[in-house]
């Protein structure tokens, strides 16, 4: 959907002002805009406007990305939609029972993280498998 870092924080900028200004939002926005609500300690972040759009988040330097920690939720939150991998929307509902829809996805984002990691290490595709046997042990 987006090219590159600025394009997609240019997307958050644009749904926090919509928010600001109480205006419609497109589908898409309205679950950005869900995951930006649930993050009270980026709202200050986001009120900065295009002058976050180049910070760099290092995490050797204690900073994590906003950005995209709110991406991972809304990448959880797609793969629950859609059940893929098959089984994570059962463990997504047991979990969200459990401790709460926005807990359960904090827990969940370190198997998804852990996922993708690895991935990436080894220039291969994700293992669905291992990823929803991190999650069953939640």
């Amino acid at each position: 959907m987006f090219q590159n870092r600025d394009e997609i924080r240019q997307i958050y900028l644009t749904v926090w002002q919509k928010l600001q200004q109480h205006k419609i939002l497109e589908p898409m926005e309205s679950v950005i805009a869900d995951i930006i609500q649930l993050h009270p300690e980026y709202h200050a972040l986001l009120d900065q406007g295009q002058s976050v759009r180049d910070e760099e988040f290092n995490p050797e330097s204690g900073n994590s990305n906003p950005f995209l920690h709110m991406g991972i939720h809304i990448a959880l939150r797609e793969q629950t939609s859609t059940d893929r991998p098959t089984g994570i929307q059962k463990i997504h509902q047991k979990l969200s029972n459990r401790l709460g829809q926005h807990e359960a996805e904090h827990s969940m984002i370190e198997c998804l993280g852990e996922a993708l990691w690895i991935a990436q290490r080894n220039n291969s595709m994700p293992d669905d498998n291992k990823y929803l046997e991190c999650l069953k042990k939640l």
